[in-house]
């Protein structure tokens, strides 16, 4: 059984840039090709076609559940079945789920977002530490038992972040015992190629404090959101990253608005012309990203 950090590791080597796309259904941002943005048969339609657009463009896509589920179990559903058609073209699935609970409580989520049907048998799973080590324990022992792997809150890209993650405790800022507390437990998803499947997600908006984290979690990979949209560009995406036989490596930069919802789609009469737009915005997000691992 390969473990996710090397399937990771090979898809973006297979791809040529650590491009994420991820997949958020804003009911106003549908395009009127597809119909009514609070139609879910809309959006399967659309989220097919991005698919089919990501599968030769993206390592990876990351479904944003919380978007799914307020669409109610429909939704829910919805969010299962793009999981399995991603993972059926080759694409791998990190679910935005942003669990976080103990116990038996949080065994159920591990199940729901790792295990098989009917879990969504994703390979990776967003949760929230702030509970505790022993709130990520049933995901990372279902992860180590099945070859998945677990992201975890570390400095995250929204501005209120600093709210919490910077209020100093014993060992500097409190996302730096985050961090340390991430990189121990680092070896329990080890891959064959040096880096862990036990992730930590890390803002492409604090490039400083991405050098510092990698510094401090060496061997874990990066989910890298605030890429796009959010104002980050190529470089600060990749700051965490280090010198790999190709280029810089380290983790997967995320792109959701950017690549779904390009301006240069808003206008277009059909549907070929929805495609070029789209596929540009994801082989522009591609480009950058691959230049600023090659420089």
């Amino acid at each position: 059984m390969s473990v996710f950090a090397d399937r990771l590791r090979d898809a973006v080597a297979r791809i040529g840039a650590p491009l994420c796309v991820g997949l958020d259904p804003f009911p106003d941002r549908l395009p009127a090709l597809f119909g009514d943005g609070e139609d879910l048969s809309a959006w399967e339609r659309f989220f097919t076609e991005i698919l089919a657009l990501a599968a030769s463009r993206a390592a990876i896509v990351k479904p944003q559940l919380g978007l799914f589920e307020a669409f109610g179990a429909e939704g829910y559903a919805l969010a299962r079945a793009l999981t399995a058609s991603a993972r059926a073209q080759g694409l791998l699935v990190l679910l935005d789920a942003k669990r976080g609970d103990i116990g038996s409580t949080a065994e159920g989520y591990a199940k729901a977002a790792l295990g098989p049907a009917p879990g969504f048998d994703a390979d990776c799973v967003t949760v929230n530490p702030y509970l505790g080590r022993d709130s990520l324990t049933p995901f990372l022992n279902l992860a180590a038992a099945h070859g998945k792997g677990v992201a975890i809150l570390a400095r995250t890209s929204n501005t209120g972040a600093a709210d919490l993650q910077d209020a100093p405790s014993s060992n500097g800022p409190l996302w730096e015992r985050t961090a340390a507390m991430i990189a121990a437990e680092a070896p329990r998803l080890a891959g064959h190629g040096g880096w862990s499947g036990t992730m930590a997600v890390v803002g492409a908006t604090w490039p400083e404090e991405a050098r510092r984290a990698r510094t401090l979690m060496p061997k874990t990979l990066f989910l890298v959101p605030g890429y796009g949209a959010q104002g980050a560009s190529g470089a600060d995406a990749v700051a965490g990253f280090v010198p790999g036989p190709s280029g810089l490596e380290g983790g997967i930069v995320s792109s959701s608005r950017a690549v779904l919802y390009p301006k240069s789609a808003d206008s277009a009469a059909s549907l070929s012309a929805w495609r070029e737009a789209v596929a540009g915005a994801m082989d522009a997000a591609h480009a950058e990203l691959a230049a600023a691992c090659h420089t």
